[in-house]
């Protein structure tokens, strides 16, 4: 069997905390899966949750992926490039072609319920469709914009197990694509950033599985052909003790704390290590990829 050939992935964090070593995890196969295909690595930082948006966290960005030595050939190089050029912001007329296309096919609705409401319906958060019948205008105040979708079975190439076919779960009916704030939601922004520069290799964590099949079923809306043939890769998770996701914050899983303390990339690479129970640990990313992906797929 022939091996597949990638162009391009992506780095593409978020400025709403300091990124741990979950973050660093996601950084170091990226890195790993784009030196072995010999894909070019774009850095995206992801922004479009303005309100949690820090100078400190973009800096961060920057700090973590030079303190790992992780290598990116395309998009800012530092922060100030990032504001002048690379910030989503500087992407909002493409993301607003984008639901201007689904407003045009009549593929989405206003909805004014608040998440607590959502809740109360429902307690996994899954949303029942309680605005669409009420056909309130787009521009009602303080109104998000919900996809109109169904139970079609959707497909995704995966580096490992080939093409899978599910549905859309139903934690991701009726999704969100603009925001009560006005800006565009995550699985619309990052779906449209993926087309537009060419990104044909997804590395993400097996949380976001449920993502990618939202935007999969977004991207069949939109007809956007590059990423429907995008291939994708979910990795393990690092977890906390009590089997929680790990989240950013100042601790100690968060590099910007490893730094502060003295401590070296190396150190890092041996909690990523210690966490995911390998019988070597790795001292670098390139010795984490090999450690971490399929040998088909390591360096």
């Amino acid at each position: 069997m022939q091996s597949p050939t990638f162009h391009r992935t992506r780095l593409a964090p978020t400025p709403s905390g300091y990124l741990h070593i979950g973050n660093a995890l996601s950084f170091a196969l990226t890195a790993s899966l784009a030196r072995y295909y010999g894909a070019h690595t774009l850095l995206r930082i992801d922004d479009m949750d303005r309100e949690r948006v820090q100078p400190a966290y973009i800096q961060d960005i920057f700090d973590t992926l030079h303190f790992l030595n992780i290598p990116w050939n395309e998009g800012p190089q530092n922060a100030t490039a990032y504001q002048q050029h690379f910030s989503q912001l500087k992407r909002l007329s493409y993301y607003n072609e984008a639901l201007e296309k689904l407003v045009a096919q009549d593929m989405v609705y206003a909805c004014t319920c608040s998440r607590a409401q959502i809740l109360r319906q429902r307690a996994d958060g899954s949303y029942a469709g309680t605005c669409q019948a009420k056909h309130l205008p787009l521009d009602t105040p303080n109104a998000a914009w919900r996809l109109r979708t169904d139970l079609t079975p959707l497909q995704v190439k995966t580096l490992e197990q080939g093409t899978i076919t599910a549905p859309l779960p139903a934690t991701m009916q009726h999704f969100v694509v603009r925001k009560k704030d006005g800006y565009p939601a995550y699985q619309l922004a990052s779906l449209v950033d993926d087309q537009h520069f060419g990104v044909d290799l997804i590395v993400r964590g097996k949380d976001l599985w449920d993502a990618t099949l939202a935007q999969q079923y977004l991207a069949s809306v939109l007809n956007a052909t590059s990423f429907i043939n995008a291939t994708f890769y979910h990795h393990p998770l690092l977890l906390e003790p009590d089997g929680q996701k790990l989240s950013k914050s100042a601790g100690a899983t968060s590099i910007h704390y490893q730094r502060t303390q003295g401590h070296t990339a190396e150190t890092v690479y041996k909690m990523i290590s210690a966490a995911l129970r390998l019988h070597t640990p790795a001292t670098h990313w390139t010795s984490l990829g090999k450690l971490v992906l399929p040998a088909t797929h390591a360096l």
